[in-house]
């Protein structure tokens, strides 16, 4: 009578009996729409609440922006005179500061956790905390305006989405799923069609976001970011299918996760991926920062004189640097044809560059969108480099190494923010597009490091072939 039970004991547990159909519930292997989501969420937040920091404080200190509509002042420095106006310019930039540097470091040890930890619990909580966190962030932002609450709170709403792991842990996780689903030659692909998801979701919530801001305020624009966040933790919570195949029992709160991320970089699996991932994550910080640092400046840069940019061609510009990441896509796609993708990505940084230098050197509006124009390939480096970085650790570590990636993407943040932002001011006075022209030869690092990496590995695997062919037999 033993026997049955003995052979039970043995046997595999039994699968899940399945759903009947009327009962089925959709799930989903696209993480895509939830990435699309949090975006749009995250780029409806960050221009509206500086817009609303400006006015408030503004009001506060009794400072209307009357100079904001007069075109006369392009370039001849009669806005930027008034004491005022610098005044609030300071408030605004130090509670920017505040709300971004402490976002960043609570995230900087929530990001590493979590991601880790989703490496044994699976995706999908580690993708519904954070978006939850980012629900909360927002409703927190509608509070302070319904009730015009002190400004601080919007560092607090920052803060406890920054517990949560905030953005970064989502673009880890969205990441890591991507790479638990897709076959390694496909891979690269794939994590640039995340990317473009970025690229679009960016693109609706800047145009959108400040169409709707000039129509009908904040509040409306601030609900939608609200939806957005939610509707990205329903998803995760109901549609979206685990990614992670054997998942595991594992605490949240230990020190185990963190030893994890760092024996990523100390004792990988292969010894040649230890100064890889390093290199790796070197070109990617150095692309990053660049990239961020650009983009920071753009529209400061288009304002001043001789552009002279009105809020329409603004708009415009903002849409044509979107625009990169899907012809991006789309390049990269062909080009994988005939290239390797370590080329590919190396075409994508000469486009980076030589979009850069036409910028720098930009004096009328179409030498401007042409610059633009030729950032047709600009983002087609980052996904081959996370491709590469995905494919030198096991299949256990996604969640741990893009933790990582997501934490030097924070890092490239704020050092671009501080760089490039002191780097105009501190140049006007010699050439006003030199901080693009100097993104430019920082680009040529990156560009080496690829190269130089590729070179070695086509060595590599050729002597490693030639020690493996059988030697010509003696007479």
């Amino acid at each position: 009578s033993l026997r049955p039970s003995m052979a039970a004991m043995a046997a595999p547990p039994p699968a899940e009996p399945p759903v009947p159909p009327g009962r089925r519930r959709l799930s989903l292997l696209a993480v895509e729409p939830l990435l699309f989501l949090a975006t749009v969420s995250l780029g409806l937040q960050g221009p509206l609440a500086t817009q609303y920091l400006w006015d408030r404080l503004g009001a506060e200190h009794g400072y209307s922006d009357r100079n904001s509509t007069d075109s006369s002042g392009c370039g001849d420095g009669n806005a930027t005179a008034d004491p005022l106006r610098q005044e609030v310019e300071a408030l605004v930039s130090h509670w920017n500061l505040y709300i971004n540097l402490g976002g960043f470091f609570v995230s900087l040890f929530s990001v590493t956790l979590f991601g880790a930890w989703s490496d044994s619990v699976g995706r999908r909580p580690a993708l519904i905390l954070p978006c939850a966190g980012m629900a909360l962030q927002t409703a927190i932002y509608l509070l302070v305006m319904y009730l015009e609450l002190h400004v601080a709170f919007f560092l607090l709403g920052r803060i406890l989405s920054g517990l949560t792991g905030d953005y970064n842990l989502i673009l880890a996780s969205c990441f890591s799923y991507v790479a638990d689903t897709s076959e390694r030659r496909a891979r690269t692909f794939r994590v640039a069609v995340l990317e473009a998801c970025l690229g679009t979701a960016g693109m609706v919530a800047s145009i959108g976001g400040g169409q709707w801001r000039k129509a009908q305020g904040y509040i409306n624009p601030f609900w939608l970011a609200f939806a957005a966040s939610l509707a990205a933790t329903l998803y995760a919570a109901f549609f979206l299918r685990e990614s992670v195949k054997q998942k595991k029992a594992a605490k949240v709160f230990t020190l185990s996760h963190y030893k994890a991320v760092y024996r990523l970089y100390t004792a990988p699996e292969h010894p040649s991926s230890r100064w890889k991932l390093a290199l790796y994550s070197l070109a990617f910080f150095l692309i990053v920062t660049v990239h961020f640092g650009a983009k920071d400046i753009y529209v400061v840069y288009e304002l001043g004189f001789p552009l002279c940019w009105a809020s329409d061609l603004i708009g415009y510009g903002s849409a044509a640097s979107y625009l990169a990441y899907l012809s991006s896509l789309a390049g990269l796609r062909l080009l994988q044809l005939c290239l390797e993708d370590t080329w590919v990505a190396e075409i994508g940084l000469i486009s980076n560059i030589a979009g850069l230098v036409v910028i720098s050197l930009a004096t009328t509006t179409p030498l401007m969108f042409t610059g633009y124009g030729i950032l047709f390939l600009s983002m087609a480096a980052t996904p081959v480099i996370r491709s590469k970085l995905s494919k030198l650790v096991s299949e256990t570590e996604q969640g741990a190494l893009f933790a990582s990636v997501a934490c030097v993407e924070g890092l490239c943040s704020l050092v671009s923010t501080g760089v490039f932002n002191s780097l105009y001011p501190a140049t006007l006075h010699f050439m006003r597009g030199f901080p693009f022209l100097f993104g430019a030869i920082i680009l040529l690092i990156p560009a080496a490091i690829l190269g130089w990496i590729q070179i070695w590995d086509s060595k590599h695997d050729y002597n490693h072939f030639q020690d493996a062919s059988p030697s010509p037999a003696k007479d």
